[in-house]
């Protein structure tokens, strides 16, 4: 796949017909590609699928800033790309399209066949030595792992490089509340392959240590996993390296009057890997290892069976809440 590109100069009418008819292919192409995909991923997510069909490493950025111009002319659905939740509008207005009547009917079955189904009596992890949060470091990856963390009831966070303090301390509520119900708390991450995503694991801790003052925990006792992007897994699977150290901020760590070009873990790395890196985007060419790589992460504390289980324990309370529901019904409208 290429990716069309007009001449410079002034373009013709032939030229224009022509570039408008490579632009509509590469349209089809990737609504075609969609079609297959069972994951959302975002503009950038897209030029690693494309890839996979010709797409030239060196064209990604060009590419990424087609796609979106495609999304805003119609040419693409503007939903072709998952959008960062954090960008939602909030209370946007919903009207109900039924009746009165049908909505009283929509209600009463509810109550009577699905509400009790929505009854969680007691919490997942009650039963399991860690508790487990994930923070991972690009969007796609929500997207990627979002199955799993459901089902494994994983809380699952775009961390986009270093967490925010309002993310920071929402985690650690949540793990401070477990520890002290004696679990053990892990926090797993899945980021970029390059010098600050290697070395992240002691950042998160002191970023988090920074906000014990104002949250009353200590990550001292955190077990952090980083589970990918790792090295042999980018090699196994041949992901696509990055013939630079860019940073989100557009600075190069291999330019030598980069601030941080000196410190140990950049150049550590350097010497190890070379000016190159491997994005967390790469992910989504390889989705089901991908997920597997989380699965078996997850497993390390998490048993595999551990859903079924939960939810087999909470059928029970579930079916006496919907026993309770026909009794006082009953008792209700027969008085």
């Amino acid at each position: 796949m290429e990716i069309p590109k007009r001449k410079r100069g002034r373009q013709s009418d032939q030229a224009n017909e022509e570039y408008d008819a490579k632009l509509r292919a590469f349209c089809d192409a990737i609504l075609q590609i969609d079609s297959t995909v069972d994951f959302k991923v975002s503009s950038r997510g897209w030029c690693y699928i494309l890839e996979q069909h010709g797409l030239l490493k060196s064209d990604f950025d060009d590419a990424q800033r087609l796609i979106n111009d495609c999304r805003k002319s119609g040419l693409l659905p503007l939903d072709i790309c998952r959008e960062d939740d954090n960008r939602t509008f909030l209370f946007v207005e919903e009207i109900d399209d039924t009746t009165p009547e049908e909505e009283a009917e929509d209600w009463i079955h509810h109550v009577l066949n699905r509400a009790w189904l929505q009854y969680n009596g007691f919490s997942f992890w009650d039963d399991q030595s860690y508790y487990v949060q994930m923070l991972v470091e690009k969007i796609d990856l929500v997207s990627l792992f979002e199955p799993i963390c459901e089902k494994y009831r994983v809380p699952i966070a775009n961390s986009k490089g270093w967490a925010d303090i309002s993310q920071r301390a929402d985690m650690m509520r949540r793990f401070a509340e477990w520890e002290g119900r004696g679990k053990i708390p892990v926090l797993l991450y899945c980021g970029d392959h390059d010098p600050a995503g290697l070395a992240i694991k002691n950042h998160l801790r002191n970023n988090l240590r920074d906000l014990t003052p104002a949250v009353g925990w200590s990550p001292d006792n955190l077990i952090i996993d980083r589970f990918g992007l790792n090295f042999d897994f980018i090699k196994e699977n041949n992901l696509t390296w990055i013939d630079n150290l860019m940073t989100g901020s557009a600075k190069d760590l291999a330019d030598s009057k980069h601030p941080d070009h000196k410190k140990p873990y950049v150049q550590g790395y350097i010497e190890t890997y070379g000016v190159r890196k491997c994005e967390a985007n790469a992910l989504v060419v390889e989705p089901e290892k991908g997920r597997q790589l989380c699965r078996d992460t997850l497993f390390k504390y998490i048993p595999e069976d551990a859903p079924a289980r939960y939810e087999q324990e909470m059928q029970v309370s579930r079916l006496s809440v919907r026993d309770h529901i026909y009794s006082q019904l009953s008792l209700r409208f027969s008085g």
